[in-house]
């Protein structure tokens, strides 16, 4: 069954009836649709390895090639097995016996352990200057502490964290097909139990679901009862009561007060003391790096920084003597809490709201095939210590964006700064203020570090390629996604699904039969046609998830489409393209300005690599999957000729090594190295494909600068982003290309405009007010911005 994709016009897509859309789910395949159970097979490649530029020792130590060969297992599966109990009964309560049957610890006495030590006492006796409690009865300050305290976090109970544990095993084989989990990966996380450090998860975050489905898996694979910090923004009081009694860490809203503020000092030091009690009583701690789902902001989290600084200063201050950080990626087929659009605010999720929203789905799932499948992935834990050690010397001097990229994009400049990028756009909370500047800098690049490499690990779903490929209009989706399947596991990226290559794809349709019109022609052949509007939206950023397979490729595609911008007409042939040739430093400086234009909220690039040795990483891919040809020059020494050269020392330390060296002027680079534009038959096409991947949010960019002429400034930063919102849409809506409405993207636009200078936020009598700097206040500097970003869009 070869499955077409054709565009279709639009007036007769809206013509289908739904009945005959309906009829055509359930009789299109010719057979009954049914959803396959992935099983990973230990041939996969294993992710997640730590850093061994950062932690080379933990590198060694917690990993064995052995616990590649363990497989998979799907957690919430239990069976009268899993139980010590046999018989009929049993198998048809065995959930309930496997939560009787949990070892959870018990510890009434954890309340007057925190206020018994020496941070609290201080507090009591007054002898922390600025806080509340100077100067006041110990008794009125002996309250205040426990009323924060008990805002903050509450001894568990083990009855309902049994009931809870049951009635969620229950619920998530009625949600989910399988939650599939690595067992080496468990294997490398109870090795590093036994090294006697705390052990601190660092999760991304998908789904509000997370805080319960990841604290689930931990607790299941025997490691007792996770301590979680969560977001108050999102749960109201009801629901934060419960999951305080369940395990959950809420931060107290006077802790992000001033720093001179009585309160907010009396607030940080209970919160530090509860972070120190459970770290030294070994309690394993989950903090999300990543904002809560459709939050329109910063990708890494304010909050999560904030508990990792806590984590971080108890170890500065010898309360620890190391603690152990386990990256955590979680992966779903769909997100089962997406909203449908996301633009919209954030309401904190009620107790009933909550319990009802779970009906709601269970009456949905209820005699459903269409179930996701869902792979949480455990990267390789690492040494607090040995990176705190290891990552000072990799940190080097950096420039903001209007420096590094501002005087090339007016044309003053064509040289690019030797130096790297500095782009913060998380706010810093009052509990990372209240640590020095260097372990603020240490907080802030240790959570983008893993967090790059929780997303790195993470497995590609199936919706993934399958969004991707409709986004892209391949013309036969069977083959197309096996050959991407066998791409993304050829990179060393790991995929979340197996099984027979039709059924797959039924599956993976049924999951998107809401953004999809199937038609059934000739021969039994199908038609896949997106649905417009908010439909290709939700496939875009779906299709998103692929982003980091390619990311190398697609910066090195767009960086070639850029050098060739001035010299070949976009439309131009692909031979005409494959006669220039691309010089290795004039490639090195388009991979540089692409990545300098582009946040890095999306690059999440590695602090400790410098942009130098992601450019050197970025060619060799493009050589490696075959687009770049090396070429000869006339006159020149082959490329492979390594006998006659001078082995200095130079050239032993210079790939691998710094950069930016003073001497390294001296070093003769191999700047004389060009390469063509390969001319075999399916480079075409995988150019073009590596290109789209980035089109979003680089339209998006250049579509922002193309409103900079409508003068809708000055404004506030919410305000103007509605309106560039709204102007993404209506493009949108003229183009046919629904991929940059997005408001995340319209918000990022945004944000590097100010970095790069053009906006100007100023203060005003009714709040903070975005202005047009006055550099890019004439229509032609804002004319050349919209070149400079458009000259890296392959149409």
């Amino acid at each position: 069954m070869d499955t077409m994709l054709k565009s279709k016009p639009q007036t007769q897509q809206r013509t289908i009836h739904n009945g005959q859309e309906t009829s055509l789910w359930s009789s299109g395949f010719g057979m009954k649709m049914e959803a396959i159970t992935p099983f990973l097979g230990k041939y996969r490649p294993f992710m997640g390895r730590c850093c061994q530029t950062c932690t080379p020792k933990s590198w060694e130590s917690l990993f064995h090639r052995s616990i590649m060969d363990l497989g998979f297992c799907n957690v919430i599966l239990v069976k009268e097995e899993n139980t010590r109990f046999r018989g009929w009964l049993v198998r048809r309560l065995c959930y309930f016996l496997w939560s009787l049957e949990q070892h959870i610890p018990t510890s009434s006495d954890a309340s007057q352990k925190i206020m018994e030590s020496p941070g609290v006492q201080n507090l009591l006796s007054g002898r922390v200057p600025g806080a509340s409690g100077e100067g006041q009865a110990p008794d009125l300050v002996k309250k205040e502490v426990q009323r924060i305290l008990g805002h903050i976090q509450t001894t568990p109970r083990p009855f309902l964290l049994r009931l809870f544990s049951w009635a969620l095993l229950w619920f998530l084989n009625r949600l989910f097909l399988n939650v599939q989990l690595h067992k080496g990966q468990m294997k490398m996380v109870h090795k590093a139990v036994q090294e006697g450090s705390p052990l601190v998860f660092l999760s991304t975050h998908k789904s509000l679901l997370d805080g319960f489905l990841l604290p689930f898996v931990l607790f299941s694979q025997g490691l007792g009862v996770i301590r979680v910090a969560l977001d108050s923004r999102t749960c109201s009081p009801a629901l934060r009561a419960l999951l305080r009694k369940l395990g959950g860490l809420f931060l107290p809203p006077e802790a992000n007060l001033s720093l001179d503020s009585s309160e907010g000092i009396l607030a940080r030091a209970v919160v530090r003391a509860t972070m120190e009690h459970l770290l030294t009583s070994g309690q394993p701690l989950l903090i999300f790096l990543e904002e809560p789902p459709g939050y329109p902001g910063p990708r890494l989290s304010a909050l999560g920084q904030a508990w990792l600084g806590l984590v971080v200063q108890a170890f500065q201050e010898g309360i620890i003597s190391d603690a152990t950080l386990v990256p955590v990626a979680i992966a779903y087929d769909l997100v089962p809490d997406a909203p449908c659009s996301m633009n919209h605010d954030l309401a904190p999720l009620g107790l009933w709201t909550g319990a009802l929203a779970v009906f709601r789905r269970l009456c949905n799932c209820w005699g459903c095939n269409r179930r996701v499948c869902v792979r949480v992935h455990l990267a390789q834990p690492f040494s607090l210590q040995e990176y705190t050690i290891n990552a000072r010397s990799c940190w080097g001097s950096r420039q903001t964006l209007d420096h590094l990229l501002q005087p090339i994009v007016l044309g003053e400049c064509s040289v690019v700064p030797d130096t790297e990028k500095e782009q913060e756009w998380t706010p810093l909370t009052g509990l990372l203020l209240a640590l020095k500047e260097e372990d603020q800098l240490l907080v802030r690049r240790l959570s983008r570090h893993v967090l790059s490499a929780s997303v790195a690990s993470s497995a590609v779903m199936s919706t993934a390629i399958m969004a991707t490929l409709l986004l892209l209009k391949h013309q036969k989706l069977l083959g197309e996604f096996s050959w991407l399947t066998e791409e993304t596991l050829l990179r060393g990226f790991d995929v979340g699904f197996s099984g027979q290559l039709r059924c797959l794809a039924q599956h993976t349709l049924s999951l998107l039969r809401a953004h999809v019109v199937l038609l059934r022609v000739h021969q039994g052949d199908l038609v896949v046609v997106p649905r417009p509007g908010p439909g290709l939206t939700h496939l875009a950023r779906l299709s998103m998830e692929l982003l980091p397979t390619f990311l190398s490729e697609a910066v090195g595609a767009c960086a070639v489409r850029g050098l060739l911008a001035g010299r070949v007409p976009p439309e131009g042939p692909w031979e005409l393209q494959g006669i220039e040739l691309l010089s290795q430093n004039e490639l090195y400086r388009q991979i540089l300005l692409l990545l300098h234009l582009l946040p890095q909220d999306l690059l999440l690039p590695q602090p400790c690599q410098s942009s130098y040795c992601y450019c050197q990483e970025v060619l060799d891919r493009l050589i490696q999957c075959g687009l770049l040809v090396a070429e000869e020059t006339p006159g020149s020494r082959p490329a492979c000729d390594t006998g006659r050269q001078h082995l200095s020392a130079k050239l032993l330390w210079k790939p691998s090594g710094d950069f930016t060296d003073s001497e390294s002027d001296d070093f003769e680079e191999p700047g004389g190295r060009c390469f063509r534009l390969s001319q075999q038959s399916r480079c075409p096409d995988f150019f073009l494909f590596l290109c789209r991947l980035l089109s979003p949010i680089l339209k998006a960019f250049a579509q922002a600068a193309t409103f900079l002429h409508l003068g809708q400034l000055p404004d506030s930063e919410v305000g103007y982003s509605e309106k560039l919102f709204q102007f993404l849409q209506a493009c949108a809506q003229e183009e046919g290309i629904f991929e940059c409405a997005d408001p995340n993207l319209a918000i990022s636009a945004i944000w590097t405009f100010k970095d790069l200078g053009v906006l100007q936020q100023m203060p005003s009598p009714t709040g903070p007010q975005l202005h047009l700097s006055p550099t890019f206040a004439t229509r032609d500097n804002q004319d050349k911005l919209e070149q400079f970003i458009r000259q890296f869009i392959c149409s």
